[in-house]
Formats: structure tokens, C-alpha cells, sequence
């Protein structure tokens, strides 16, 4: 894996968004119902530097503090931490984004990506690709309202024949957004296909303000790929992270180094699993055990035995049930191993 020395250069540098400056390139991606604050500690530990985002949330529930609480959890040491809302309405979307500085965001971002219909229909994520008119108000407006940059999230464009990624972006720059993040996937896509990494080039090399390449950031591989095809100011990573916490630390530390990490063992994977579990049921209580079974689904694969022990561990109703299942799979692959030594 080689960069050029000038593109690596460039991604040594800070990353300057308007008036905050980020000491690195690697953003951990929002992701509904998984960049909690039990999730975001585990990425901070391996990612000290790297921006992190809350869970999106709809502006209205701010306002009307029904989703108050998905703001106001952020840890002392979460810092650097930026908040992504979505509205279709640029007073709501102002008022949510003052009260989320008022409880630490430093930026505030804004959703204009989402694929998932029940976003869509109440004009919402990647709708808005459809009514740049009214994202362009909606970026102008929080601007106006807080102290703090404006980033915007988006999606190449509705569908293939209606890909509108480069005039979109011009138009969100102009109305005042200090970054753009990218996902190289249309709205019709969802997540499947290829992302297609070229329109990210043709939207970086049309804007003045940081472009954030997003899609099919798996890896340090599809990352370093990434960047040297796009462009890009940055990457953020989304799905790569699922069960993977590592991946924001291990690619910001490559970008730093030029030292390529080792892949935690699958031990590793079952210990971190182990303390997510646990901050889950610190801080949510049993809302947090269901919530972690999903999370177990992702960590638990790639060894003999993982398919059984997923299926256990998706049905698991008390914290301590969690604990005996994994303790017991580290101890058998901890057995292997010294058996292969011998």
C-alpha cells in the first residue's frame, strides 16, 4: 500500500473544517442504532483523535426533547464529537442545532444521505437530493443559527438517472457547509453495488471545502485505495465498523505511520465484545442487553464454533448469560492456541 508522498503529506496534516481543526483523517461514520456511547468509547480507544458522531436524530424530537437524552449522553472523553441531525425544516433544524452545542457538538451535521423510507417520506436524508432548494436553506440557516461549522452528509443523487452529486455539493458549499462527506452510492442503491468512488473525484476536484470519501471503507487496503483514487480530504467509515471498532484507529494509524496494524486476534474480538456487552448493560440497563445482541452477531465470526455461539448469543436476556457464553469461547480458543504451540 503506497500513497504518493504529496497526497500523504496532505493526510498528515490536520483536518481543517471552517474553524475546528481535527488532528486526523478518519471519521467515525453516525450509524443509527450503533454509535452509541458504549460504542464510542470502544472506537475513541483506538481512534484518540478522530471525530466521532452521535447517532442521527431527527431535529423535531430535539426540539421537543423526546430525543433529547441521544444528545446530552457524550462522555467527558469523547471530544472530538459532532452531532448529525435530519428535518425538512431549516427552523427546527436551527433551533435542534443550538441546543446541540449547548451540550458539546463541535460540528453539527446534517443529514442529507439517508436511503431508509420512513427518513425519506417526511423529507428527510437522501430526499433532499430532490429539493436542493430547500437543502440549501436548511444548510444556510443553521449556519446562521450556531457558533460552530456545518458539515453536510450526502448521496450521489436519487437514482442513476438522476445523479446531481457535483451540483448539489456546489450548492450546499455556497449556502455555507464547511465539509462534505460522501457516500459514492445513490439513494436507490441502499447499500448494495459497488461505491463509485469517481463521482467522489469529480466532487472533490469541484469544491473548495474538505470532501470526506464514504462507502466500502472496509479496511486499511480499501481505504488507502480510496484516497489515492478520489482524492479525498479524508474517509469516514460506516459498516466496516460493525463489531469492528478497531477500524478508524487502525486506518488513522497506518495514514500516520505507514505502519500496517495487525488484526486483533479473534480473542481480541471476543474480549472487546465482552466489554461492549458490558457498557451496554451499564448504561441501558436490559433496553442494553437487547440492544447488544445485534452487536455480538458482528463480533463473533471467523473462528470454529462462531456460528453456535452467535446463535446463543442473539437470544441472551441477562448480562451474565453473555458473560458465561463468551468467558467460554475465549477459554476454548485460548486452549487451541496453546495446543498449537506445543
Amino acid at each position: 500500500m503506497v500513497l504518493s508522498s504529496t497526497l500523504l503529506q496532505r493526510l498528515r496534516s490536520p483536518l481543517v473544517i471552517g474553524s475546528v481543526t481535527i488532528q486526523s483523517r478518519v471519521l467515525q461514520a453516525p450509524l443509527s442504532g450503533v454509535t452509541d456511547r458504549a460504542f464510542r468509547q470502544l472506537v475513541r480507544r483506538y481512534a484518540p483523535v478522530s471525530m466521532l458522531y452521535t447517532e442521527m436524530v431527527q431535529a423535531t424530537g430535539v426540539c421537543h426533547a423526546q430525543q433529547l437524552e441521544k444528545i446530552m449522553d457524550i462522555g467527558e472523553r469523547e471530544q472530538p464529537i459532532s452531532i448529525q441531525l435530519f428535518d425538512c425544516r431549516p427552523d427546527f433544524m436551527a433551533a435542534a442545532a443550538s441546543k446541540a452545542v449547548a451540550e458539546g457538538a463541535k460540528t453539527i451535521d446534517i443529514n442529507m444521505g439517508c436511503p431508509v423510507n420512513k427518513i425519506t417520506k417526511k423529507g428527510g436524508g437522501s430526499s433532499l437530493l430532490r429539493q436542493p432548494e430547500i437543502a440549501e436553506a436548511i444548510v444556510r440557516t443553521v449556519a446562521e443559527a450556531v457558533p460552530v461549522p456545518v458539515t453536510v452528509k450526502t448521496r450521489l443523487g436519487w437514482d442513476d438517472d438522476h445523479i446531481n452529486a457535483v451540483e448539489f455539493a456546489h450548492r450546499m458549499e455556497a449556502a455555507g457547509a464547511q465539509m462534505l462527506t460522501l457516500h459514492g452510492r445513490t439513494r436507490s442503491q441502499g447499500y448494495h453495488g459497488p461505491a463509485r468512488w469517481d463521482w467522489i473525484a469529480r466532487v472533490k476536484a469541484s469544491l473548495s471545502i474538505p470532501v470526506i470519501a464514504n462507502g466500502d471503507i472496509v479496511s486499511v487496503e480499501s481505504a488507502v485505495r480510496c484516497l489515492q483514487e478520489t482524492g479525498a480530504d479524508g474517509v469516514m467509515c460506516s459498516r466496516g465498523t460493525l463489531g469492528y471498532p478497531f477500524l478508524v484507529g487502525e486506518i488513522d494509524g497506518f495514514l500516520k505511520t505507514g505502519i500496517v496494524p495487525l488484526e486483533p486476534t479473534s480473542v481480541e474480538r471476543l474480549r472487546c465484545a465482552r466489554e461492549h456487552l458490558g457498557l451496554l448493560w451499564q448504561y441501558k440497563g436490559q433496553k442494553g442487553i437487547h440492544q447488544a445482541r445485534k452487536h455480538m452477531a458482528w463480533y463473533v465470526k471467523g473462528f470454529e464454533g462462531a456460528a453456535p455461539l452467535r446463535q446463543q448469543l442473539c437470544q441472551i436476556d441477562a448480562v451474565e448469560a453473555g458473560y458465561d457464553l463468551l468467558d467460554k469461547a475465549i477459554a476454548a480458543l485460548e486452549d487451541a492456541t496453546d495446543s498449537d504451540r506445543l
